[in-house]
């Protein structure tokens, strides 16, 4: 059952990333000398158009890039997602830990002119909070952002919230001017004070996105290139051309299966794990479709996946099989758990009939055209196997996420960020209020290992956390199938470094070998 075209079920994986992007021609490669100083250009391939510049929208992730060249984040994150100062030099928590208090650098100016102050890092976090950006839940816990003094930030939190640092030093961390942050000319036009200017005239939206070094810049140390250009591929044949004919120096993959080739054309992968994909079973209440309200019945859709085989056919071979959502480096994370469901069609049916469904049941999940058919058909072909059938619904890519978010759906496939901590994981998918719980499903143990994450020591939230993923996968909300293996590609003349919990390296430690 799974003799189907596997190059077109890899890329399927990567085609709901793409949404809005556009296509474009290679550009110009070189190099500096790594020292900091600067020279050359560094041609950069993603996989995704910038959809908007001001730092109050900005996206994170495939987008990430756009932010990083523009503006500077209060915090930074380090390879390891270790916290790191930045634009804060120090910070500190009162008893409670609901009133943070940060120490801005006094020498940072905008690429305006005028001095970046904790006045403008106040506006910026609230902007932030009430903006479009798809991560402004980040900031779901702060209260009020003040400027006590030009070099002194102070934050009032309506709880406390263990992953605010990790937030800050992503785009909910971003800082523009006060004046400027809820000016329309900023999507086009923004002011910021990071290591690079964005060249309006020589950038093709939707293409081409070119940048030039900021001479004024505070942190020249990190100015690894003269001019930055980020180039927006949206399929696998135009990327691999442009490698194959040496117009890049870094870029994502949106096929796995031409990471050979790529290799072949001297270029080396840097692997790192960022997401789960699988089945989300959302309705686990039995709300729209009974049968799921039963742990068995959820059980069984994790026996009857062959996680090994659909690793080899839509990873291509690149992931770890696994039944968890945690990531490998939390503290949640159990080893044993990714093998806790062995592939076991005749267990999967006798957990059905257990339930009551011992001649199957239906469900109707969403599908999309702009992932092929043969994916679909695969997935179905699963559940098949045990007397699931699965009933699509066709709806088109830029319906897919709104429908899952919108509670329609019992299940569906899809692939989800595991998470850098195990708390924003939980605010992410797992709380009543998660953005990925539809359906606003919970238990009282839940909300109590969450409360102990949240609330108690290092100690007692690791354990907390080791529980909570346990029930999870033990009581099936979920049937995972692979962590995918996340590739970012460099050429013989530059060096890229992973970044833990983001889609692609962080700009700064991409530079000249």
């Amino acid at each position: 059952m799974f003799k189907l075209k596997r190059a077109a079920i890899v890329a399927a994986a990567a085609v709901l990333a793409l949404a809005g992007c556009a296509g474009g021609e290679g550009g110009e490669t070189g190099g500096g000398d790594g020292s900091g100083a600067g020279g050359g250009t560094l041609t950069w391939g993603v996989i995704a158009q910038a959809t908007t510049f001001a730092q109050k929208d900005m996206r994170w992730a495939n987008e990430s890039p756009y932010g990083q060249a523009v503006y500077d984040s209060l915090l930074r994150a380090n390879p390891d997602f270790e916290v790191e100062p930045n634009l804060a030099t120090d910070w500190e928590y009162n008893e409670d830990k609901t009133v943070l208090t940060m120490t801005l650098r006094d020498d940072v100016t905008f690429t305006n002119g005028e001095p970046l102050t904790a006045e403008d890092a106040a506006a910026s976090l609230l902007a932030f909070k009430g903006g479009a950006s798809p991560n402004a839940t980040l900031l779901r816990n702060l209260g009020d952002a003040r400027a006590v003094d030009e070099t002194t930030l102070e934050l009032t939190l309506s709880a406390p919230d263990p992953g605010i640092l990790t937030n800050l030093t992503q785009n909910a961390g971003l800082v523009a001017p006060a004046e400027l942050v809820n000016d329309p000319i900023m999507a086009t036009e923004p002011v910021g004070s990071g290591p690079y200017i964005l060249n309006a005239g020589e950038t093709v939206v939707g293409s081409s996105y070119v940048f030039d070094k900021n001479e004024d810049y505070w942190k020249p140390e990190d100015q690894h290139y003269d001019k930055l250009i980020l180039q927006v591929y949206t399929d696998p044949t135009s990327l691999l051309n442009a490698v194959q004919g040496n117009q890049l120096n870094v870029t994502t993959v949106i096929d796995l299966t031409t990471v050979p080739q790529m290799e072949a054309a001297g270029y080396t992968k840097n692997e790192s794990v960022l997401n789960w994909t699988g089945f989300l079973i959302m309705d686990r209440a039995g709300t729209l479709v009974p049968a799921l309200g039963d742990v068995r019945v959820r059980q069984a859709i994790n026996y009857g996946i062959d996680r090994e085989a659909l690793l080899k056919t839509m990873g291509a071979g690149y992931g770890e099989p696994t039944a968890q959502i945690f990531a490998p480096w939390s503290p949640g994370f159990d080893e044993e758990l990714d093998s806790l469901y062995e592939y076991d069609v005749d267990r999967a049916k006798e957990l059905l009939a257990e339930a009551g469904y011992e001649d199957g049941f239906e469900v109707t999940m969403p599908q999309t055209p702009s992932v092929a058919a043969s994916t679909w058909t695969l997935m179905a072909d699963q559940l098949a196997q045990i007397g699931i059938t699965v009933n699509y619904e066709q709806i088109q890519a830029t319906e897919f996420i709104p429908g899952l978010l919108s509670g329609k759906y019992p299940m569906s496939w899809f692939q989800l960020q595991i998470g850098p901590t195990d708390w924003q994981l939980s605010q992410f998918q797992i709380a009543e209020n998660a953005t990925w719980n539809p359906l606003h499903y919970t238990t009282p143990e839940v909300q109590e290992w969450i409360g102990t994450i949240q609330t108690g020591s290092e100690d007692e939230a690791a354990e907390a956390g080791r529980e909570l993923n346990r029930y999870l996968v033990e009581n099936a909300w979920n049937a995972p199938f692979f962590r995918p293996t996340q590739m970012f590609m460099s050429d013989a003349n530059t060096e890229a470094v992973p970044q833990t919990g983001n889609a692609l390296p962080y700009l700064w430690n991409v530079q000249p070998k």
